[in-house]
């Protein structure tokens, strides 16, 4: 009988400690933190109980639908692993949520493999706590427990569906290092450029010394703060009279008249208006003054720092990671993408980039849902970035999983297509009468910066604008324009393929068939138009035989160029080099990886010419500038989001690592390493973190994968013999050939190894 005794109790512990671990991460909206409550910025120990019960005015992230999505992460990493089923509950109480009791909304067990989006009946109040868990079966019918509570907070008014967003927040740094200039002359630096505030401490024996702060964000060759910074690097000089004793003072910066105009975004009021900069040189002009302390607070939207790793053997690729991802998270400092701080306006190509690139940095999607919502309604004047609105819509789809939005915007972007511009064979141009008042309107399109319609802009700046002479070439490789245009209509098909996606995801079934059907046709037509056959080559436009890089880097990023000509298109891109702007790099980049032409893409990444991303950190810029360098836009910023696609260009391209179904249910891992020996990356999605690295030698292709609970893969190895065999876990599998890589379908979560030989 003890034998037996004894025997239970072993059994009952095994079961125990391979009991399914309750799902984690819980997300109301997307959001993660909407149990969090700050105060002027600042994180607080309040929870949203105490904040009512001690009528606290803080800031909050109130979620803004009567029937929000929820969404978690599985912890199982066995491999394999997958929800079968879920109970989801949703109580009006810490207490009823406590004890199971789903008085709002209670699933009951469901047979879904679902963990992202799962939205709930309509009934929510306004101005209520909630509170919400999840317990989740697994493919054989292990259950787990339920996961911690999540508590979230609704809105004074809700509506059918709103994007929710947090406050943006403040971090409290000290400087890195600390340098005496001279007498009474001290320069504090902060290792990086970011948009905050400065906090002094400082103690005076009279009432009559003043202290001077010098601001900025560059220095010269000598260590002092720039004081005439070119472009529009920030410098300030500020003056303060101080008091008796010791105190704190809050240094003000004074709003810049053109980015706090009618189309800037404001800051909010509990943060006040910041600056970006680097540096503080303070000067002492009278008495004998102490500074005991000087403090700068950076403002940003929620960033985590861990959510998405990358290293690598190339020390440049890495400065080139740490300069793309901090700019990523320095930029968000307004709530919204816009366009650093010379006029803090929402743009459209700002966005894209912006978007992609916070993506891969960190599992963030609601920023890019605000900034979408914001950009429908306030367009701006280049033809290709109201076309743009559609890839930002698609790309916020197939990362987020979340439809609602693309759903209610879906008449707004099918005006964003610009299809009134059409002629018979679908191709558009903005040069042919069609520009109505009527039309207009439907874009939401007003004058910009003094245009009364929209204009082609292929890349920026263009020549003799913005303090380039009228013999400066610009930014476009020599474009011309013509009615009919290369780029745009490059645009305009990737928008109708990925409008036609977006119609048959909603189930739009005679869209998704039109937008299809249209985008073949404009397809033909441009190949059509716009291909030189003899030269193989894509033209600028209609009646040129200049071939731009622009015009053949858009062609191929789009898969616009027939393969017989590819090589052709390939080579004089080449030839071209870096002749587009930070902008276009973006397309450049996507080009060749999409041609699987990875040293050249590598090339360019790594670079060290003055057309790179290693020139910015030579110059002595912490964030991606806004071009190449200030003589090719002398009234550049230091601080320019749309500069960063190299963060999604390695997390996409270089690791290969996309979204093939939205939210990362199937995942496609496709690294393009060429000569580098060595990379790891850390991402994190909505499903959980995926993991990546290889090594990489002429005789031996390594890779290491690791895909989170309730998704799937598809991974491919480089074909470099066709002999060579592929590996999985010490096991040969059979792989697919195609072109120059093995594909493997199907790979199920877990970590795998894989091995080439």
């Amino acid at each position: 009988m003890r034998h037996f005794f004894f025997w239970v109790l072993l059994v009952t512990s095994l079961n125990a400690s391979a009991q399914l671990q309750p799902p984690t991460s819980l997300r109301t909206d997307l959001l993660l933190h909407t149990d969090k409550v700050w105060s002027n910025g600042f994180l607080t120990n309040y929870t949203l109980d105490t904040t009512d019960s001690a009528k606290f005015v803080g800031q909050l992230a109130l979620i803004r639908s009567t029937h929000p999505s929820f969404s978690w992460v599985l912890s199982d990493k066995r491999s394999n692993s997958r929800q079968t089923a879920f109970r989801l509950i949703v109580s009006s109480s810490r207490r009823n949520s406590q004890t199971n009791a789903g008085d709002i909304w209670d699933s009951g067990k469901l047979i879904n493999s679902r963990s992202v989006g799962i939205l709930i009946p309509p009934g929510l109040n306004t101005n209520r706590i909630y509170y919400w868990k999840v317990k989740i079966w697994d493919e054989q019918n292990g259950e787990s427990e339920f996961s911690q509570p999540k508590a979230f907070r609704t809105a004074a008014k809700l509506a059918d569906y709103e994007t929710p967003y947090y406050p943006v927040v403040k971090t409290e740094e000290a400087p890195l290092s600390k340098r005496t200039l001279g007498p009474q002359r001290v320069l504090y630096d902060f290792g990086k450029d970011a948009f905050g505030q400065v906090y002094a401490t400082v103690t005076s024996p009279t009432e009559s010394d003043t202290l001077i702060l010098h601001v900025g964000e560059a220095i010269t060759p000598d260590g002092h703060v720039n004081t005439k910074p070119t472009g529009v690097l920030r410098y300030r000089r500020i003056p303060v009279l101080l008091q008796r004793g010791t105190h704190r003072y809050a240094i003000q910066f004074k709003p810049d008249k053109r980015n706090t105009g009618p189309k800037a975004i404001l800051m909010p009021d509990y943060i006040g208006e910041v600056l970006p900069f680097r540096y503080v040189e303070l000067e002492v002009l009278t008495g004998n003054v102490r500074v005991e302390q000087l403090l700068r607070q950076i403002v940003t939207y929620p960033f985590d720092e861990t959510a998405t790793t990358f290293t690598s053997s190339d020390t440049t690729l890495n400065r080139i990671w740490d300069l793309c991802k901090h700019t990523i998270k320095a930029t968000t400092f307004s709530g919204y993408y816009v366009d650093g701080d010379r006029e803090r306006i929402p743009y459209e190509a700002d966005a894209l980039i912006n978007q992609l690139s916070h993506y891969a940095t960190d599992a963030e999607y609601n920023i890019a849902k605000r900034s979408l919502n914001y950009l429908v309604f306030h367009a701006t004047w280049p033809t290709e970035w109201s076309l743009q609105n559609v890839l930002i819509a698609w790309y916020d789809y197939l990362n987020s999983g979340d439809s609602r939005t693309i759903e209610a915007l879906y008449p707004e972007l099918k005006a964003k297509l610009l299809l009134p511009l059409a002629r018979p064979d679908g191709l558009i141009s903005t040069k042919t009468g069609l520009q109505t008042a009527e039309f207009k309107k439907s874009i939401h399109y007003d004058t910009f910066d003094g245009r009364p319609t929209i204009q082609d802009i292929v890349d920026w700046p263009q020549q003799g604008v913005l303090g380039l002479g009228k013999k400066e070439a610009g930014e476009t490789d020599g474009f011309v324009f013509r009615d009919y245009n290369a780029v745009v209509n490059a645009f305009h098909y990737q928008g109708l393929v990925f409008m036609g996606q977006m119609a048959a995801r909603l189930g739009k079934t005679e869209d998704a068939a039109f937008y299809s059907n249209r985008a073949n046709q404009v397809k033909n037509a441009f190949q059509a138009a716009f291909i030189d056959a003899r030269a193989g080559l894509v033209r600028d436009g209609e009646g040129t035989d200049h071939a731009s890089l622009h015009a053949n880097m858009m062609a191929l990023a789009f898969g616009l160029v027939p393969e017989k000509y590819q090589p052709n298109v390939l080579a004089h891109m080449r030839s071209r080099g870096m002749a587009c702007s930070v902008y276009g790099s973006q397309f450049l980049l996507d080009a060749l990886y999409n041609a699987n032409e990875s040293a050249y893409g590598l090339a360019l990444l790594t670079s060290t010419d003055e057309r790179s991303w290693y020139n910015m950190i030579r110059t002595g810029s912490t964030m991606t500038t806004e071009a190449w360098d200030t003589r090719y836009k002398p009234n550049q910023d230091w601080n320019h989001a749309w500069g960063a696609a190299p963060a999604n260009i390695i997390v996409r391209k270089l690791m290969g690592v996309e979204a093939l179904t939205p939210a990362f249910e199937t995942v496609q891992i496709k690294p393009q390493p060429d000569t580098l020996r060595q990379a790891s990356l850390k991402l994190a999605t909505l499903r959980g973190t995926i993991l990546v690295s290889f090594d990489n030698t002429p005789d031996r292709y390594q890779l290491r994968t690791t895909l989170p609970a309730n998704s799937s893969g598809v991974v491919y190895l480089p074909r470099r013999q066709g002999k060579n065999q592929v590996w999985q876990n010490g096991n040969v599998v059979k792989a697919i050939a195609e072109g120059n890589f093995w594909k493997i379908t199907a790979v199920g979560a877990g970590t795998h190894e894989w091995e080439v030989r």
